[in-house]
């Protein structure tokens, strides 16, 4: 019998958990920026030195950590929920549950947590670094050039909205090519997916007349597009890091099952199923219907080796938001 054929339900429940945690993660590091202290080591040694004033330490991720932490121990409960009953030798039924201080445990979540952060943390230094360059070259203005960091205040909300901390090194590079669109009053910039459509109409009105958008206009724009960029950023970590500890969780909870004696996991396989849309990967084509021992891996046609739909070890190609599933099934 399969257990846990779909992962659905518990990825809905715990993906925007670990969404609103990245959220706060980049709300806390905006919040103890300085925009005065940028500007000034901007302006007196450059922006190596610049970018050091925005705080980066890893102890400021500690609640994208406890996040998937919770989904971690979530997937492993519902795992251990979901095994079928089983009564040890003197008839008494045999109970697990599941330990997420087990060494198998812990040391999974402290290997992918500080992998996570210091990419993290090296992209998001190489996105500042990139944005501190561009604005010095621009000749603009060293304080326009930190806010652009931390977002501007919005007059109405009396809150921060935009800025490129969050995003990364490749996001900061797409919103620096939207503004320029902007500038010139370009049609290309209302193909952009992630752009605030309220602001359509006076793109197109400078458009349709030949003049350029006001400055704050474009800033305005900009903020948007930034806020929209960074909860699609948001969302995709999510995804993509709830995934696999849900995953993990779940290979976890069978060995910690088989261990109790509740089940055999030598008699345990799982099947690897794509989601059936139109954006799976050729790759995960091939591998749907296969089966493999639950201590085995599944080989992509590319050679990378999986355990599971966006094993954290794979490269990126093979499980950045991949949506495929995996059945566990009992019995030979």
């Amino acid at each position: 019998m399969p257990v846990f054929r779909g992962l659905g339900t518990l990825l809905d429940a715990w993906a925007p958990k670990v969404a609103q945690a990245f959220q706060r993660v980049v709300a806390d590091i905006k919040g103890l920026v300085q925009p005065s202290h940028v500007a000034a080591r901007l302006v007196a040694v450059g922006p190596d030195a610049a970018a050091t004033a925005v705080p980066l330490q890893p102890a400021l991720f500690r609640p994208l950590d406890q996040a998937i932490e919770q989904a971690f121990e979530g997937g492993g409960k519902a795992t251990i929920d979901a095994l079928p009953a089983a009564r040890g030798p003197d008839g008494g039924r045999i109970r697990t549950i599941f330990d997420i201080r087990s060494p198998a445990a812990e040391a999974w979540l402290r290997d992918h947590s500080s992998t996570l952060v210091r990419e993290i943390i090296d992209d998001q230094r190489a996105a500042i670094r990139a944005r501190l360059v561009a604005g010095m070259e621009a000749g603009r203005n060293p304080r326009d050039v930190a806010l652009d960091l931390v977002g501007r205040v919005d007059r109405a909300t009396g809150r921060r909205v935009g800025g490129i901390i969050g995003l990364t090194a490749y996001q900061e590079a797409i919103v620096r090519n939207y503004a320029a669109e902007l500038a010139r009053a370009d049609a290309a910039a209302l193909d952009r997916q992630l752009r605030d459509p309220r602001y359509d109409g006076a793109l197109k009105r400078a458009i349709a007349e030949g003049k350029p958008l006001a400055a704050d206009q474009i800033t305005r724009m900009v903020a948007a597009y930034e806020s929209r960029m960074l909860r699609h950023r948001g969302e995709t970590i999510a995804k993509t890091e709830t995934t696999p500890a849900l995953y993990e969780a779940r290979i976890q909870a069978l060995e910690q099952a088989s261990a109790s004696g509740r089940i055999d996991i030598g008699e345990v396989r799982k099947r690897w199923r794509d989601s059936g849309g139109p954006n799976v990967r050729h790759t995960h084509r091939l591998l749907n219907g296969q089966t493999v021992p639950a201590r085995a891996s599944f080989v992509s046609s590319s050679g990378a080796i999986l355990r599971y739909p966006a094993d954290p070890r794979a490269p990126a190609a093979e499980r950045v938001n991949c949506e495929c599933d995996i059945e566990i099934l009992f019995g030979r």
